[in-house]
């Protein structure tokens, strides 16, 4: 009766390996250099045994860790020590050579695919036959390149973020504000005795534009120079001594004035409600209260020379309009004039109306005399010589109604009595309008003047300049987590675009 071998008996009787690793023998532990740490390796798989290729698989396993023993100085226990006996002999003397190393990676590659084949779990028993080795895997060590990361770290965000924090505790200046509000208001009012050119040259103010040009005229060189000639301010902004971060050069230029006047003085305007508020910065709260108020004083007289201009101008078109409505009554009254003189008539209605009477009355005339001619018919012959009066005076009359007639020209017969008439109607309408014309103007020169003498515009503060109690800028806690979180946002990128292109190359 056969007996197994003792390394497949021991193989069977050990506990089943951990599923897809093996464990590390003490042999090749011990021989594991030091510093090292054994890092478990996949084992392969094999069908058990159970056909022809499994028992070749085995085979090969087998004749595997046999030569590794070999290469040990280690004889197989059991029955099989006899059999092998001359090999162990042969292998004590010389290493395995290269194609029984090339032999044991092929058996290894077909024992994975085969394994990823199947997808399943191989027994316990074969798995223990397969070699086991242990990998010596190195410790990761700090190179050169994570030096100079964590060097560019400390010296580009760490260092400037605790020097600026450092900076603004210690040496920055205390700064005072004080707050003052305003608006611009304006009365509009429209004279009802002034007509339609009244209503025309009234003021038109818009308090939108009003605050517009005194929050440019706020952030203005010309306001910084007014205020400067009043109050010094490079004297003001240079008090704060070991500060030169937020403190004014002695000897700085205009631009540079204006420039810092910008950062000192914070202006902002809601449109909605037209107030326009004014925060002015200082290194005492008198001098910031004494630069607000002067604001509020250069503001109120800028809106005071928009309101006498506007007053002006309104002025001065009321009287050019009124200069221009009796320049037109002149001429249309010269031109009545000539047409008078020419016509030799004052009024061309009246005359006319005396020419219609003439005429009514000779038509009156004529009609007696047909009656008085025809009541002598009726008793005389036509030969009779008061039957030949009475023709003759009828006839008279008639000619002379046809001469009325003619120089009034009533039945279609030409005449200068219409063409007259017509040019002294329009001369007459022009005269009206130009009379009208000039007493609207005449009263919008008037109400202008009125006008002129209250001030229609003017500057109304909500918030009178404040004293500070205790300093709230520079903000420091603020500005120390921006200018820390600038300098390691600008690392960030810095170490991005660097990894990058060294990757790429």
């Amino acid at each position: 009766m056969n007996t197994p071998p003792k390394d497949k008996i021991a193989a069977s009787a050990a506990p089943p390996a951990r599923r897809g690793l093996k464990a590390v023998e003490p042999n090749d532990a011990a021989e594991m250099k030091p510093g090292l740490r054994p890092v478990p390796v996949e084992a392969p798989e094999t069908d058990g045994g159970n056909t022809r290729e499994g028992q070749r698989e085995k085979l090969r396993a087998l004749k595997a860790r046999r030569q590794l023993r070999m290469k040990r100085g280690t004889a197989p226990a059991g029955n099989d020590a006899g059999k092998t006996a001359p090999a162990i002999g042969e292998a004590a003397s010389s290493a395995p050579s290269a194609r029984q190393k090339a032999q044991i990676r092929r058996t290894k590659r077909q024992l994975r695919q085969k394994k990823a084949r199947r997808g399943g779990i191989a027994p316990a028993a074969v798995t223990s036959e397969i070699p086991q080795k242990a990998i010596d895997v190195p410790l990761a060590r700090p190179r050169g390149r994570h030096r100079v990361l964590i060097a560019s770290f400390v010296f580009i965000v760490l260092l400037p973020a605790i020097a600026a924090t450092a900076y603004l505790h210690l040496r920055a200046a205390d700064q005072y504000h004080s707050v003052t509000d305003f608006s611009i208001r304006s009365e509009e009012q429209g004279s009802a005795a002034a007509g339609l050119l009244g209503a025309i040259t009234q003021i038109n103010t818009g308090t939108a534009s009003d605050a517009d040009i005194i929050f440019e005229y706020i952030r203005s060189q010309k306001m910084v120079e007014d205020i400067d000639a009043q109050l010094d301010l490079r004297r003001i902004y240079n008090k704060a001594e070991g500060d030169p971060v937020f403190t004014l050069d002695r000897n700085a230029t205009i631009e540079r004035l204006l420039d810092y006047w910008n950062r000192m003085v914070e202006v902002s305007y809601e449109a909605s409600t037209g107030i326009i508020h004014v925060r002015a910065n200082a290194f005492t709260p008198e001098d910031a209260r004494a630069i607000a108020a002067a604001i509020l004083a250069e503001s109120g007289k800028v809106v005071n020379q928009l309101s006498e201009q506007a007053r002006d101008d309104a002025v001065r078109f009321a009287r050019d309009e009124l200069a221009e409505a009796e320049a037109h009554l002149r001429e249309v009254r010269k031109r009545m004039a000539d047409f008078r003189r020419t016509n030799r008539i004052v009024d061309p209605s009246a005359d006319i109306a005396g020419q219609m009477g003439l005429l009514n009355a000779l038509q009156q005339e004529l009609a007696q005399a047909l009656v008085d001619r025809d009541v002598l018919l009726s008793y005389a012959a036509e030969d009779d010589q008061r039957v030949i009066q009475a023709n003759r005076r009828i006839s008279a009359i008639t000619d002379q109604i046809e001469t009325e007639r003619t120089n009034l020209g009533v039945g279609g017969k030409e005449g200068e009595v219409p063409e007259i008439v017509g040019t002294y109607e329009e001369l007459l309408v022009d005269t009206e309008f130009a009379n009208t014309a000039y007493t609207q103007t005449l009263a919008a020169l008037a109400a202008a003047r009125a006008e002129a003498r209250r001030q229609s515009r003017y500057l109304a503060p909500h918030v009178r300049p404040t004293l500070a109690e205790s300093s709230l800028y520079p903000r420091r806690n603020l500005l120390s987590g921006l200018v820390t979180l600038f300098l390691l946002l600008g690392w960030g990128v810095g170490m991005l675009i660097y990894y990058n292109v060294r990757d790429n190359r």
